[in-house]
Parts: structure tokens; C-alpha cells; sequence
């Protein structure tokens, strides 16, 4: 229960991938933290391979003060809520605030577009957005997790297990 107490946020929408939602959230929920899905509204949405998640709060509502860090899983969702400011400015706050951020597959476009890249680090995730991610200035990375600063990065579904290790690690680590 090393993350009692903690409160995490997930984004979710429309075809988020099933996988990089439900395995990081039951993965964090053993370690003792509190896992909010968020949403651009409480509809229930459905993941990329049809299973249905409900959000807790909608991300308009969500501080980053009050949050420990925050997750961006894939799938197709992560185009869809990159193009709101509200999502943008929490992940950019949380970042300013170097919360850790978990960023899996097309997870990085949200990074890409609330501005939290920087010039020369590692990045990786999909292959679908690694000229994306260079283009930002990114160092593309074929590895299936790490960390770079108060960023874990994670490749695709098959490696959610490394993913985890070192998205748990951070977090315990603060």
C-alpha cells in the first residue's frame, strides 16, 4: 500500500485502449492509490475493444494541486482530447508542478500538444506518432518503458508490465 492516499487521475474517451486503461488503474489500486477516471463529460465511454468505462469527474473539474499524478493511456482517444484547452492546461500544470506523468502508446500526443516535451529527451510510445514526437524535438527511444524526469513513458499494450514497474517506481519514489 505504498500509494495510500494518492490520488491519480486517468483520462479517458471515446476508444481510449482498453488495456493501457484498465492494467495501470488495478495495478496502482493494489499499491493503495485512489484512481479517478476523467472525461470531457460523465458519459460512460467505450474503450478501443469495447469494454465501457464511466467517468468519476470531469477533467474540467480536476486541480492539479489536488492530484499526485496523472496517466494518458492510448488507444483513440488521446487525438480526440488533445484538442481542449482544459486538457491541456492540467497536463501542462501537472508538469509545471513535475507530478509524475504516465504516457503510454498515443498517450504522447497529449504531451505533444499541451507543450511538456522538451527539446532533447527521450520519448517513446506508438510508432504512429514517433515522427510526431521527433518533430517536437523529442529523442525517440525503441525501449519498452522508462523515465525521463517526472515523465514515464511506455511503448504499447505488450509492454504495460514494464510500463507499470516503472510508473509505480516514480511514484513511490515522489
Amino acid at each position: 500500500m505504498r500509494l495510500k492516499n494518492k490520488t491519480i487521475v486517468t483520462l479517458v474517451a471515446e476508444g481510449v485502449e482498453d488495456l493501457e486503461y484498465y492494467v495501470p488503474v488495478m495495478r496502482l489500486q493494489e499499491e493503495g492509490a485512489k484512481v479517478l477516471s476523467a472525461g470531457l463529460d460523465l458519459k460512460p465511454v467505450r474503450g478501443k475493444n469495447g469494454l465501457v468505462i464511466t467517468p468519476d469527474a470531469m477533467i474540467e473539474d480536476l486541480k492539479a494541486s489536488e492530484l499526485f499524478a496523472i496517466i494518458l493511456p492510448g488507444g483513440w482517444a488521446p487525438d480526440k482530447v488533445r484538442r481542449y484547452d482544459v486538457v491541456k492546461k492540467l497536463v501542462k500544470e501537472m508538469s509545471d508542478a513535475n507530478k509524475i506523468i504516465g504516457i503510454i502508446c498515443h498517450g504522447g500526443s497529449i504531451a505533444i500538444s499541451a507543450g511538456i516535451i522538451k527539446k532533447g529527451q527521450r520519448v517513446t510510445g506508438s510508432t504512429g506518432i514517433k515522427d510526431d514526437l521527433e518533430n517536437v524535438g523529442g529523442v525517440w527511444a525503441d525501449e519498452a518503458a522508462f523515465r525521463e524526469g517526472n515523465q514515464v513513458w511506455g511503448r504499447v499494450v505488450a509492454d504495460i508490465p514494464d510500463f507499470n514497474r516503472e510508473l509505480v517506481k516514480a511514484l513511490v519514489e515522489g
